[in-house]
């Protein structure tokens, strides 16, 4: 579905039914229970509808629960397309999974009555709301039955309404990383602090534990890349990532990736393009650009492997053939600390102080530009940008470059 669209159905229908919920809740509270976390829950669900990256990073809040309430079933609720990374991640029980179908507004509406349904069967009695940037997430954590419902909310702040039927509310904050503010949630449950924050600080987001691989997979994409390009069989891979996805402001410029991939390709590395079919056009753009540099390659300087992996398994499969990733802020960069891969960031409307993948693995590059982020909870994710997106342009591919060097020397010290 139309970002724009999930917009307008989230604002537009989404606020009158955040303050029926409410209504109701006030109403019927009397008549419930409190709410008060006096005994340990017997089943939680998470709520993280959209955000594929935002799973990686929720590990540690996945974690704590596990650790205390080990006698509670963990269930989930996540858009369909985002259910394999969570399987990969093996922290909740695949039988407790719980997906909506985003694709159209029927299918929205027919998953989501599925897995509220499921949810009341389970007997859910505390239900975590992840998101930020919607409200049917703090409708389904109401639907689900739970009598603990926790989630953020705005206080005095500007950012969305989403109801008072929230009762275990944490002030978003956007100082903090999003990893901690999960674990926050987490730990809301049965806290008894106003606000419910009010909590002894934690040790900062551990990285990841790396997932398990079927091992035919990881020999199976080296054949498959050997067959299918053999002009650059015998040169160590780099991979980047230049597309934005469903927000192209997130885009480091394609002249840069050029400048940046043509350096690399002049050191002796191949360069694939990575990402999904509806990227396929700029990367071709890309693997064009660079292949025109380097005309005594006959076109091998560069490939195109956008659409190549057919599932998140196999892209994790890659990521450990390859020795260095190059991506804009986005769902590849996160996925790579799943993985053994070097990882170079590159952010401007959103932050690496909030959302940088917890690996040391990962540098971040970020210009500072009084205007960034320009992404938040407090508009939805839509830029006040015109477009011109500075802060991603002043980053120099020779810096990018650098950086990549540096990275892969180590890697091949360590192999040394």
């Amino acid at each position: 579905m139309n970002i724009n669209v999930q917009r307008w159905i989230d604002r537009w229908v989404g606020i009158p039914l955040c303050a029926a919920a409410s209504l109701a809740n006030a109403i019927t509270s009397p008549f419930r229970p409190s709410g008060v976390a006096d005994k340990a829950p017997r089943a939680i669900v998470i709520i993280l509808l959209s955000e594929m990256g935002s799973l990686v990073l929720a590990h540690d809040m996945f974690t704590r629960l596990k650790t205390r309430y080990p006698d509670a079933q963990l269930h989930a609720l996540l858009f369909g397309k985002n259910r394999e990374i969570l399987d990969l991640m093996q922290v909740v029980d695949p039988a407790h999974v719980h997906t909506v179908d985003d694709k159209s507004l029927s299918g929205l509406l027919s998953s989501l009555w599925k897995a509220v349904k499921e949810l009341r069967q389970a007997h859910v009695d505390v239900a975590i709301d992840c998101e930020l940037f919607s409200r049917i997430s703090s409708l389904l954590s109401f639907a689900s039955g739970a009598s603990v419902r926790v989630g953020f909310h705005r206080h005095t702040q500007e950012g969305l309404y989403r109801g008072s039927h929230i009762n275990r509310p944490v002030p978003y904050n956007p100082y903090h990383h999003i990893s901690a503010q999960f674990l926050t949630l987490a730990r809301a449950i049965d806290s008894t602090a106003v606000p419910r924050s009010k909590l002894p600080v934690m040790l900062a987001g551990k990285a990841p534990p790396h997932v398990q691989l079927d091992p035919a997979l990881k020999p199976d994409i080296e054949r498959r890349l050997a067959q299918d390009f053999p002009a650059i069989a015998g040169k160590p891979l780099v991979l980047v990532y230049p597309g934005g996805g469903i927000l192209p402001i997130r885009a480091w410029p394609l002249a840069s990736y050029t400048t940046l991939c043509e350096g690399l390709v002049a050191d002796g590395y191949a360069v694939a393009v990575i990402g999904l079919k509806d990227d396929r056009a700029l990367a071709q753009q890309l693997v064009a650009n660079v292949n025109r540099a380097f005309p005594a390659s006959s076109g091998s300087a560069a490939i195109d492997l956008t659409g190549y992996t057919r599932s998140i398994a196999e892209l994790l499969a890659l990521f450990h053939v390859a020795k260095l990733l190059v991506t804009n802020d986005g769902g590849p960069g996160q996925f790579a600390a799943l993985t053994p891969i070097w990882t170079l960031m590159l952010f401007g409307p959103e932050t690496p102080g909030l959302y940088a993948p917890l690996t040391p693995r990962c540098h971040s590059f970020y210009s500072q530009y009084p205007c960034s982020p320009c992404l938040t909870a407090y508009n939805h994710r839509s830029s006040y940008c015109d477009g011109d997106n500075q802060c991603l342009k002043v980053i120099a591919p020779e810096t990018v470059l650098a950086k990549a060097r540096e990275c892969l020397q180590q890697d091949q010290a360590v192999a040394a």
